[in-house]
């Protein structure tokens, strides 16, 4: 199991995806919610600014704030024309002037959704010191055929201006993202020379799994299709993205576990290229690794109750419980039952982390270590494994009555 390698903050680890990059074209990261991935990428592309000159930089991302350009306008008074604007001062809009980005967007939103739309770009001419057409205004407005009527009489009418739901709206921007993408790969424009690289958080939420399959599909195949693509980072909490991507990016990519230890801060990446990777086996790994460090907390029963759960649901029992029993007379699942079910109902906060008693650090060991062998999960990643004794204090306060 590969070590983790800590870093002090996000500048830092930023810092060290740029020199990854050097060597390999494409970095995977998976991290849960909270971790930063937001706020990495954004310290990524802050390292390649230039201090003197604001309007160089190098690298076009996609994340929270990249949505946050596209704004609705919802008419509150005629509640008739809704509209999503475009923010025409954000550098993320500079050389589309030249293109024609709608044909391009609706090629690529063909292959997703079941809604029309139309753009309205306004341009200001160039100026002596702008290269391209800047955009002075952007709006777009959506329609939908929907079917009308009853019986023989039923059609099909097409409804404009209508309000797209909160995932339509992410797959639109993620299409007009791609195609900002297909023009930078494009070998015969110098379009958006700038971008020595792409950075990506987590373009898949608010999508169905089919959807989150075929949109990693299809970021893949555009990524290796790319003659001389730059360089890559794509993060993620989704794990099924985060499979898809790495079946089909293989050897091109460096694949990385990113975590954060809250009782000091430090940003902890973990090398996962040699790891089958699951949800469940990643944090799995972090809590044998805490566990082994001895700097176990009080949410991670929380943690460990999630990851039975979702194991017992996997197996086709009803209750978590039915999984860490073996049998009706297994005594010593039952205390773990017991002890899992007492010790994960505390309320424990991952941003406000309290490390367990030297007693709940035992049972919990315990109960990890009893877990991961019931399961025969691969032995190469957890290494040392043994079966650890679990005082039951209550058999023992038993024993002192009789």
């Amino acid at each position: 199991m590969a070590e983790a390698v800590s870093f002090n903050d996000l500048p830092a680890l930023a810092q060290h995806l740029r020199v990854e990059l050097e060597n390999k074209k494409f970095v995977l990261l998976y991290a849960y919610n909270g971790v930063g991935k937001t706020r990495l990428s954004t310290a990524f592309k802050n390292l390649g600014k230039d201090e003197e000159d604001e309007n160089k930089r190098d690298t076009l991302y996609f994340n929270a704030f990249t949505e946050d350009l596209f704004t609705w306008d919802n008419d509150l008074e005629g509640d008739e024309l809704r509209v999503l604007e475009l923010n025409a001062k954000s550098s993320f809009f500079d050389g589309l002037g030249e293109f024609e980005i709608e044909n391009r967007v609706r090629s690529l939103l063909d292959r997703y959704a079941d809604f029309g739309f139309r753009m309205d770009l306004i341009y200001r001419e160039s100026t002596e010191d702008e290269k391209k057409p800047r955009l002075e205004e952007g709006r777009v407005t959506f329609s939908r055929e929907v079917l009308i009527g009853e019986g023989e009489s039923t059609r099909l009418e097409n409804v404009e201006n209508i309000k797209i739901s909160r995932g339509e709206e992410r797959i639109f921007i993620w299409c007009f993202f791609l195609a900002i993408i297909e023009i930078k790969l494009d070998q015969d424009t110098d379009a958006y020379d700038w971008v020595k690289y792409i950075c990506i958080d987590d373009p898949i939420s608010s999508l169905d799994e089919e959807n989150t399959i075929l949109v990693a599909t299809h970021l893949a195949k555009i990524l290796k299709d790319a003659e001389d693509p730059p360089g890559i980072v794509i993060s993620t909490h989704h794990p099924l993205f985060h499979n898809v991507l790495w079946n089909e990016l293989k050897r091109k990519s460096r694949r990385y576990f990113l975590g954060l230890d809250r009782s000091t801060g430090a940003y902890l990446v973990r090398n996962t290229e040699a790891t089958p990777f699951f949800h469940h086996v990643a944090a799995l790994i972090e809590l044998y690794d805490v566990d082994q460090r001895g700097s176990l907390n009080t949410y991670h029963f929380n943690t460990l109750r999630a990851i039975a759960e979702k194991t017992a649901s996997f197996l086709g029992y009803g209750n978590f419980a039915d999984c860490i029993k073996r049998e009706a007379d297994d005594l010593e699942g039952r205390l773990h039952t017991r002890l899992l079910n007492l010790l994960s109902h505390g309320g424990y906060s991952i941003y406000e982390p309290r490390e367990m008693l030297e007693d709940n650090k035992r049972q919990f060991r315990g109960m990890l270590h009893r877990f991961l062998m019931q399961f025969a999960f691969n032995p190469q990643y957890f290494p040392d494994l043994q079966p650890v004794a679990i005082e039951d204090k209550d058999k023992d306060k038993d024993k002192d009555n009789e």
